[in-house]
C-alpha cells in the first residue's frame, strides 16, 4: 500500500512540475524577447484588464468619496433607466449608423489604398505618396479638427468658396445634420486609412512573386492580377481585419465627434461615447455612464464572436 501512494505520488507530482520546467526552460532561452514584451504587458494589464474591475459601478449606487467597497448595490437599476432614456437610444442608433458607414470605408478604403501603391513602380513617388497619406495617422483630433473646422467654414473655407463658383449658397456644414454623418466618416478615412494599409501592404509583400510574374508572361492585365491573384492571395488577413473592425462597431470615435460636434447636430452626431462622457464627467452620474459602456462592451464581444464564427464557416479563416 506504501509503494503504490508513494508512485501515484510520483505520477501526480512529476507530470506538472516536468510541464513548468518546460516553460521556465523557454521563458529563459527566450528571456531578452519576453523582456521587450514585458512593457506590453504591463500596458494591457493596467489600462486593459485592471479597469475591468469598474464595470461594478454599473450596479451599484456609486458615491466617489466611499469609493466601490463603501457604495451600496442597486442591482439592474441603472440599466432600466437608460432603456427608459429616449437620449440613450439616440445615441445607440447614431452610433450604429456612424459606425456602419465608417465600417464600410474603413474597410474598403485601405485596401484600394494598399492595392493602388502596390502598383506603382516609380519608387520615389511611392514612398513620398505612402508618407504623405501615413501622415494623418500622427496628427491628434484635436488639431485635425481645427483644420476641418477652418476648412468647412462658411466664411473663409475652401470647401464653401467652392460651392460659391459652382453657384451655390455658403452654408456652415458642420451643423448641418443633412451632413454632419458624411463629414465624419469622410474625414475619418482620410485620416486613418493611410496608416491600415500598412497591413494589406505588408501582406501583399509576402505574395510569391514568381506567380506575379507567370501571369504577366501569360498576358494577365494588371486588374486580373489585382482579382484573380493579390485579392485571394491576401484575403486571409482582410477576414482577420474586417473581424477586429467588427469588434469596434459601437465604438464611433469619441476624439473625432466631440470635437467636430455641436448642439445644432446632437440629435444626429451624439454617439454612445459621447453621451458616456457627457453623462458620466459633465453630469457626473457615474454609474449610469458605466451602465452604458457595460452595454456597449457587451455587444462589441457578441459582434467580434459573431463575425469570427461566420468567418470560419466560410472559408475556415478566423482570429480563435
Amino acid at each position: 500500500m506504501g509503494s503504490e501512494l508513494k508512485s501515484a505520488q510520483m505520477i501526480i507530482g512529476t507530470v506538472p512540475e516536468s510541464g513548468l520546467k518546460k516553460v521556465l526552460d523557454r521563458i529563459w532561452k527566450f528571456k531578452l524577447l519576453y523582456l521587450l514584451l514585458l512593457p506590453a504587458f504591463l500596458w494591457v494589464f493596467i489600462f486593459d484588464y485592471l479597469p475591468v474591475l469598474g464595470i461594478s459601478v454599473a450596479f451599484m449606487d456609486y458615491n466617489f468619496i466611499r469609493g466601490i467597497s463603501g457604495s451600496e448595490w442597486a442591482g439592474l437599476k441603472y440599466f432600466h433607466a437608460l432603456f427608459e432614456s429616449d437620449m440613450f437610444w439616440t445615441a445607440f442608433k447614431n452610433t450604429l449608423i456612424i459606425n456602419l458607414y465608417k465600417m464600410i470605408s474603413g474597410f474598403i478604403c485601405p485596401i484600394l489604398l494598399a492595392l493602388a501603391l502596390n502598383e506603382i513602380r516609380i519608387k520615389w513617388f511611392k514612398k513620398t505618396l505612402q508618407t504623405a497619406v501615413y501622415l494623418p495617422r500622427f496628427v491628434s483630433w484635436v488639431v485635425y479638427g481645427g483644420i476641418i473646422t477652418l476648412l468647412l467654414s462658411p466664411e473663409t473655407g475652401i470647401v464653401n468658396k467652392l460651392i460659391e463658383l459652382l453657384g451655390g449658397n455658403p452654408a456652415y456644414l458642420l451643423a448641418d445634420h443633412h451632413y454632419f454623418r458624411t463629414i465624419l466618416v469622410v474625414t475619418d478615412a482620410m485620416k486613418e486609412m493611410g496608416w491600415a494599409a500598412i497591413i494589406y501592404i505588408a501582406a501583399i509583400a509576402g505574395l510569391n512573386p514568381e506567380v506575379n510574374e507567370a501571369a504577366v508572361v501569360d498576358g494577365a492585365t494588371r486588374f486580373q492580377r489585382i482579382i484573380y491573384m493579390t485579392l485571394p492571395g491576401i484575403s486571409g488577413t482582410i477576414v482577420v481585419m474586417f473581424i477586429l473592425r467588427v469588434g469596434f462597431i459601437m465604438s464611433a470615435g469619441l476624439d473625432q465627434v466631440i470635437n467636430l460636434y455641436n448642439p445644432m447636430v446632437l440629435q444626429v452626431g451624439d454617439i454612445l461615447d459621447t453621451y458616456i462622457y457627457r453623462v458620466g464627467v459633465e453630469q457626473f452620474n457615474i454609474s449610469v455612464a458605466a451602465a452604458a459602456d457595460v452595454i456597449k462592451g457587451i455587444i462589441g464581444l457578441a459582434m467580434v464572436l459573431t463575425a469570427n464564427h461566420f468567418a470560419k464557416r466560410i472559408n475556415d479563416s478566423g482570429i480563435f
